[in-house]
């Protein structure tokens, strides 16, 4: 096996590939790149759950494969310098070399003991540009539950038609929704849910462009495309949420508030919070204004914050953390808030036109209340 290319080329490819190796597992390959040189150059990595697999630009003098640790590669391509590197093999022996540094010796593993990447058969598929994948993901994942007595919570619902891809995520506490109009989608409606861990690094091979995602729809797996780039990952199975009827609508408040502002009110109260010293952020909504408190052993915190609308006096406790987060997520300057009770979920949604966002923060039972 032998071929060259340019260090910084090689190292991004390493780096993409790397995301999806195991750190530690009793199949010593998986810990390590899967290189094949054919008439392109392939880096993969593989933990059983998610693959990625890119092709870098390279002069293929002999064809061939090995698999070499991912940490000790990467380390090596990091100190190499910037310039076109020589990479070779014989007898499972590697030599690298790039200006005038050399590594030699380098032992590498047989290919042979390194497992397939799932094949994903074409049942569904759909294209939706990088950025605006990046995006929808970006403003949901963080929602994702990480709580395994519900497994099909821990990942994001895709819900697709003709015309639009909605992503949803929830985890008992909140619930975030981005919708989409799609480029192209073939064989809808359809539906499946994508694992947390896999999502975090479909957001990371999306590029900042309008180039194309391509997201292909198996009976057991999930394959992203982004350029030169594939992931493959496990469906997740069992019934998501019915999120359309946990959401409430009819609420009779409604206030206009802008996020920035309010999230750095919520700031402001919550340095006197901490893991030690927990305390709901205390809500009241009146007329263009929400008066907010928080008291734990430390102090007590107070702040005020203009909004558009009246609240009528009502008097609602929020985990800091989750409605910071909602409000930071929402793609928006200004957003709407509807209330109903002091124990019913607050919806977050545009100020005007349409709702290709909504966030639902379920509230803390303050005392007393």
């Amino acid at each position: 096996m032998r071929f060259s290319c340019e260090r910084s080329l090689l190292q991004a490819a390493a780096t993409t590939a790397s995301r999806a190796v195991a750190v530690k597992s009793s199949i010593p390959s998986l810990e390590g790149l899967l290189l094949q040189a054919t008439d392109v150059l392939t880096i993969s990595g593989y933990n059983l759950q998610t693959g990625i697999r890119t092709t870098v630009s390279a002069d293929i003098q002999e064809t061939g494969s090995l698999v070499l640790n991912a940490r000790f590669f990467n380390d090596m391509l990091r100190q190499l310098p910037d310039d076109v590197l020589t990479f070779s093999c014989e007898n499972l022996n590697v030599h690298l070399q790039c200006g005038d540094a050399n590594f030699n010796n380098i032992i590498a593993l047989s290919a042979e003991d390194y497992p397939e990447l799932p094949q994903v058969e074409d049942q569904y598929n759909l294209d939706i540009q990088q950025h605006t994948l990046k995006q929808m993901i970006g403003e949901t994942a963080f929602a994702v539950s990480t709580n395994e007595a519900r497994p099909v919570h821990t990942g994001a619902l895709f819900e697709v038609d003709e015309k639009e891809l909605t992503i949803v995520a929830v985890d008992g506490f909140r619930l975030a929704m981005r919708r989409e109009e799609l480029t192209k989608a073939e064989g809808t409606p359809f539906q499946f849910v994508t694992p947390g861990a896999a999502l975090s690094e479909v957001e990371k091979i999306c590029a900042d462009s309008e180039d194309l995602a391509h997201i292909t729809l198996g009976s057991r797996h999930i394959l992203f495309e982004t350029g030169t780039t594939q992931l493959i990952c496990r469906r997740l199975e069992g019934e998501f949420l019915d999120y359309r009827s946990a959401i409430p609508r009819k609420n009779p408040i409604s206030v206009t508030v802008d996020t920035k502002s309010l999230i750095e009110s919520i700031n402001r109260v919550s340095v006197v919070i901490s893991d030690k010293m927990k305390s709901p952020v205390r809500c009241i909504f009146e007329e263009d204004v929400i008066r907010l408190t928080a008291k734990t052993g430390t102090g007590t915190a107070y702040d005020l914050c203009r909004i558009s609308g009246d609240g009528s006096g009502l008097e609602i406790g929020f985990n800091n953390r989750y409605l910071t987060e909602a409000l930071r997520y929402a793609p928006a300057d200004k957003v709407k808030m509807e209330l109903n009770t002091s124990i019913s979920p607050a919806i977050i949604v545009p100020e005007e036109g349409e709702e290709r966002f909504l966030y639902m923060v379920l509230p803390v039972r303050l005392k007393g209340n």
